[in-house]
């Protein structure tokens, strides 16, 4: 009994560890997709180096899926998550952006390129050090898988539809998209946003709906989708702040006449 006992043990062990392999292989995954995303942009594929970068966003939104659902979550995750988010959806996006439309502007696109490095490194950083202190519904600033698929979905689009490439267009839209992410306006979570969690049949009509508008043109229902979150947390912001300035102002006291 003792022998068997102990084999149980071991083997509990080995699944426990087999089992936390599995969320940081698929971080792998996404890290590999960004380092690739940076080689086919020097390579000038920029459309297989943003379609790179967007399957590092499904490969970061598996891992901590899996890592929740397998009760494996730690430390050691959590650091090399932002390592991998950061090399995926900071340095890769920026790469593509500058070969893609920056580099015709000299310094000034390399300047804009790291900049959006460097504020996606400290939204990253500000992330984990908010992590217990900050609710689950809902991020402070524009998380950076979200600037980084801005900008590869931005690259797909401009291919679909032969535009001409901007430079000034696509620097000042790097900039935006950094201020954002470090920013403290209020983003909500797309966890919170899941299908899983519909509870009534209009919502569900909703999703079908648009999920099948990105299956007839994933390129630019997808643009449109992120364009939509990236601008609604300003908008979320300012309409926030109206309100509570109307809630703050005095009210007008009724006067009786007698």
């Amino acid at each position: 009994m003792s022998r068997r006992r102990k084999f149980s043990r071991r083997s509990r062990r080995r699944r426990r560890r087999g089992v936390a392999l599995l969320p940081n292989l698929i971080t792998t995954a996404s890290l590999c997709a960004g380092f690739g995303a940076v080689l086919e942009a020097f390579g000038h594929r920029m459309e297989v180096a943003a379609l790179a970068i967007l399957l590092g966003l499904v490969l970061d939104g598996l891992d901590g899926r899996v890592a929740r659902a397998t009760g494996t979550v730690s430390a050691f995750g959590v650091e090399y998550d932002s390592l991998s988010d950061l090399v995926t959806f900071g340095v890769a996006p920026a790469v593509v952006g500058y070969l893609w439309a920056l580099e015709p502007l000299g310094r000034l696109g390399f300047i804009v390129a790291f900049m959006f490095v460097a504020c996606g490194a400290m939204r990253l950083a500000r992330f984990n050090v908010q992590l217990g202190e900050v609710g689950t519904s809902h991020f402070v600033g524009l998380p950076i898988p979200a600037a980084a698929s801005t900008i590869a979905l931005g690259v797909l689009v401009s291919r679909e539809f032969g535009w001409a490439v901007n430079p000034w267009v696509w620097a000042g839209g790097m900039m935006f998209l950094s201020c954002l992410m470090v920013s403290t306006i209020p983003y909500l979570s797309l966890k919170e946003m899941a299908l899983g969690r519909l509870k009534s049949f209009n919502g569900l009509v909703l999703a079908v709906l648009i999920l099948l508008l990105i299956a007839i043109h994933p390129q630019v229902m997808g643009f449109g989708l992120m364009a939509l979150y990236v601008l609604g947390g300003p908008l979320g912001a300012r309409l926030a702040a109206r309100s509570r300035a109307r809630r703050s102002q005095p009210q007008p006291q009724e006067t009786t006449v007698q």
